[in-house]
């Protein structure tokens, strides 16, 4: 706690009371539960309910953290962890304007974290809420489980139980938002990486579809897998461990010991031999349509978009530099690409090396294709979508505009300590009060400020020099059909 902050208000919820801190003209609500800790009898289970609690209880804390193995090596050092042990893991953080709201409530906008489904925690300090409560936002971010425990593929169990958990933390907004000074009718989702692909999940479920006004996908995978394809990680891990792929034989044993599982099989995986990862499945309980077709009947505002350089988080200038020609046609051989798609891509990348031809292509396959199909395909009225590129380029270790360096831009935290591993010492301040203004803005207004995408497919591009211009690279993008 801050030596200069006092206790908050006491705001009453209809669970029961909570007390935080507050600093600086911001009041912030931490570790706030909207579902019981999901162990014991209730591991592999649908988030269940938290009952009425007497008396004021303490939320000036972060809760716990969903078990997880932080990040190793140079995305250990670029991306951070963080660990707070404890099993109150289903909760939500409330960052708000101290004062009185103006009577027909404040803006909301509700953050999902990144982490590929496996780790990620709301407590990462990249993703303190304070900059959106100093612009009017009142910001909530959710907790919700990851990895093993929240996205295996089980018989006798739900699927998607990290998504359910989504799904309630966003119900508990709608319910309880109007006691922080917040508009339950005036709620913008957005999320980064594995927190977009929740976001849009989110707008593809019956129960959750209806609740957002507005909502921002950052960098996030669109198309949820079949379960057998999604299974594969669970499979994997039933073998390592000798077990069967059910509910009863993964609740037996401990989150660590699954977790240990999971380190062992991806031993000496890298990023273009990696082992299978956790997925979002379609399934009629839990998400009965893959957001890459979903989206497009979803008649709310959405921004979607990506960063230019994704794939250089994931793969070092050495990395690189070792994809040869060669290796470059077997990729394509593999990935069952035409040889006019590697041609197209080099006309729009001049000068590249193969790695980062190779590179551009696989990650637009993943992001960037899927989101630029879904903004074609929203052409109602109703549905205006907004697509933007983050450009930037980072001097560390040569990332560029690599996936998640947009995110203190976002945040207006640009400045912070937590921030300079992956962006460096002095990056423009004026590009984050370019980028996160506009988020605000959306959140206010349902409107960025720029063209919604159309026939002549207009981006934002967030740079030195922010501007709007024609699909960046788009005929390579079109070679991938």
């Amino acid at each position: 706690m801050r030596a200069d902050a006092i206790p908050s208000p006491t705001i009453t919820t209809s669970t029961g009371a909570v007390i935080g801190i507050q600093a600086d003209g911001i009041a912030r609500y931490l570790g706030i539960p909207y579902a019981l800790p999901p162990f014991g009898e209730r591991r592999f289970d649908l988030p269940q309910q938290v009952p009425a609690w007497e008396g004021v209880r303490d939320a000036s804390a972060f809760g716990p953290t969903a078990p997880q193995d932080p990040y190793s090596g140079d995305l250990g050092v670029l991306l951070g962890s963080v660990e707070i042990p404890g099993d109150d893991i289903l909760t939500v953080n409330v960052w708000m304007p101290a004062g009185p709201p103006p009577a027909n409530g404040r803006p909301v906008m509700v953050w999902f974290h990144g982490g590929a489904l496996e780790r990620g925690t709301p407590a990462l300090p990249g993703y303190d809420g304070t900059a959106f409560a100093r612009d009017g936002i009142v910001f909530v971010s959710v907790g919700h489980r990851v990895g093993a425990e929240g996205f295996s593929v089980l018989d006798g169990a739900p699927r998607n139980l990290g998504l359910a958990d989504a799904a309630a933390g966003l119900r508990w907004v709608q319910r309880e938002i109007a006691a922080f000074g917040g508009d339950p009718d005036r709620i913008t989702i957005f999320g980064e990486s594995a927190g977009g692909a929740l976001v849009a999940a989110l707008l593809c479920r019956p129960d959750t579809a209806s609740i957002p006004s507005a909502a921002i996908i950052q960098s996030g995978p669109l198309e949820a897998s079949t379960p057998q394809r999604a299974a594969r990680v669970t499979r994997a891990l039933a073998k390592e461990l000798g077990i069967a792929a059910t509910r009863d034989a993964f609740a037996a044993v401990t989150p660590r010991q699954l977790l240990d599982a999971r380190r062992r099989i991806a031993a000496g995986a890298t990023a273009l031999s990696s082992t299978p990862g956790y997925a979002l499945a379609v399934d009629p309980d839990s998400l009965p349509v893959s957001p890459h077709e979903g989206l497009r009947d979803v008649t709310i505002p959405l921004i979607v978009g990506t960063n230019t350089d994704e794939y250089r988080l994931w793969l070092t200038p050495a990395e690189l530099a070792a994809i040869s020609p060669t290796k470059l046609l077997l990729a394509r051989v593999a990935m069952k690409l035409r040889g006019s798609v590697v041609r197209a891509y080099r006309a729009a990348l001049p000068g590249a090396a193969p790695g980062e031809v190779l590179g551009q292509i696989v990650t637009d396959r993943l992001l960037r294709a899927p989101a630029i199909r879904v903004a074609q395909a929203r052409t109602a009225p109703t549905s205006p979508t907004y697509v933007y590129e983050f450009a930037w380029r980072s001097p560390v270790r040569e990332l560029w505009a690599a996936h998640a360096v947009e995110i203190a831009f976002v945040f207006d935290g640009v400045r912070t300590a937590s921030a300079a591993p992956l962006i460096g010492d002095n990056p423009p301040q004026e590009l984050a009060d370019a980028m996160h203004g506009t988020w605000v803005r959306f959140a206010r207004s349902g409107d960025p400020g720029w063209p919604r995408f159309g026939a002549d497919r207009v981006v934002q591009i967030f740079d030195g020099v922010v501007r709007s211009q024609s699909l960046p690279r788009g005929a390579a993008l079109d070679s991938l059909g």
